[in-house]
């Protein structure tokens, strides 16, 4: 309102002037100069009045504007209480104005008994953890009940293999001959494709002791057979002789001799 109330003062000094631009048909003598006339000043009349305490009325310390919505200014904050954390602080640090190297030591050790504790209890855990893991691969109740047997010897006789299941195994237990020891100690072991000597696969020359498990392909060789007269693997055709050793066909290997002792004259103990 106050710059439409004051346009009407500023009217005197307001003047339009055109000027015409010389065509290129018929040039203009001399320019042309129009006046605008002088527009008499008439001052407008105000059709409100409103003072600011009807506008803005101080009764309270708040702003209103936009949505109808209040904010108020705090200016203080002395209804606002301090927490108290005497009770979770350690009893050197209750007083504020104690020295911190008073304390030093009783809170260095107080953290250093809590870390040593955690360290033992942690170390204990993985031990626990690594224990309970590894005897879960550990061979079952059944399986340790087979781990060893005993054998009596005087049950077997001469020239006769025996066969027992140790550690879900045949185990082959023959009881030599003289003529069976001799002939296999005379065996020339250069010629043998895995070399071994009798004595080294016997503890003692009348009792041999192996595996009966073909070194080829795992089958089960058929006792007093095969070309040595010692074991034969009918699958692949293998011919062990009367020691275990491999003489003929695609096994490799010698068949495989457990550990044993002979605990009395007349009982073995394999495993």
């Amino acid at each position: 309102m106050n710059v439409i109330s004051k346009s009407g003062n500023l009217a005197p000094f307001v003047k339009a002037t055109s000027q015409a631009v010389a065509s290129a048909v018929k040039p203009l003598s001399s320019p042309a100069v129009v006046k605008s006339e002088k527009i008499p000043y008439t001052r407008p009349t105000a059709t409100w009045n409103y003072s600011w305490k009807r506008i803005m009325p101080f009764k309270a310390l708040s702003v209103k504007h936009g949505t109808p919505v209040t904010t108020q200014v705090r200016l203080a904050h002395t209804d606002l209480t301090v927490p108290d954390f005497s009770n979770y602080r350690r009893s050197g640090t209750v007083d504020p104005k104690s020295k911190n190297k008073a304390s030093a030591a009783n809170r260095k050790s107080f953290t250093y008994i809590i870390i040593g504790g955690g360290t033992i209890a942690s170390t204990y855990a993985a031990k626990a953890l690594v224990t309970e893991f590894v005897m879960s691969m550990s061979a079952s109740a059944d399986v340790l009940a087979l781990a060893k047997i005993e054998v009596k010897l005087g049950d077997i006789p001469e020239g006769k293999n025996v066969t027992f299941k140790w550690r879900g195994k045949p185990l082959f237990i023959r009881h030599r001959s003289q003529s069976e020891i001799a002939q296999e100690e005379g065996v020339n072991v250069s010629s043998l494709r895995d070399p071994q000597h009798d004595k080294d696969r016997c503890q003692k020359p009348e009792w041999l002791v192996v595996i009966g498990v073909c070194t080829h392909l795992g089958c089960v060789p058929i006792a007093n057979a095969g070309d040595f007269g010692g074991y034969y693997c009918p699958c692949h055709g293998s011919h062990y002789d009367a020691s275990g050793r491999i003489r003929k066909g695609p096994a490799p290997l010698n068949l495989e001799v457990p550990p044993y002792v002979f605990e009395s004259e007349n009982l073995l103990v394999v495993g």
